[in-house]
């Protein structure tokens, strides 16, 4: 039984299946001490989004086979960079956010008013 929780305070719901993501690579925006990126929210990326993210070095559109990474497309659920979400939000390009599957360490970045006004399921 899964302990997550979301940012809402109930039991964190899987993000996406196909792509696989996650730190875990388990579908769920969990993360642990390990992850440097704390990959805790769960978005539906956007193009305008995913340009904004290549040009801040992060490609997330070309696919990295030797990492099983088939790239994201506009449409995609992916658990994304707490920080990053903060840096698009601040750039006027927040992809929508899915509050269920968002883990609750995202609110040390961002507060929830902010992640509902981008949700996708409010």
């Amino acid at each position: 039984m899964r302990k997550a929780r979301n940012v809402l305070g109930t039991q964190l719901e899987i993000c996406c299946g196909a792509p696989l993501t996650g730190w875990y690579r388990n579908g769920f925006c969990e993360t642990d001490p390990t992850d440097r990126g704390v990959h805790v929210v769960c978005v539906e990326v956007t193009d305008e989004f995913l340009e904004f993210s290549q040009l801040r070095g992060n490609d997330l559109s070309t696919p990295a086979p030797e990492f099983h990474f088939p790239g994201l497309k506009a449409g995609d659920r992916w658990c994304l960079c707490a920080s990053r979400w903060q840096e698009a939000l601040l750039a006027g390009v927040a992809p929508p956010v899915i509050l269920q599957s968002t883990e609750e360490s995202a609110l040390k970045y961002v507060t929830l008013e902010q992640l509902k006004k981008h949700a996708l399921d409010v």
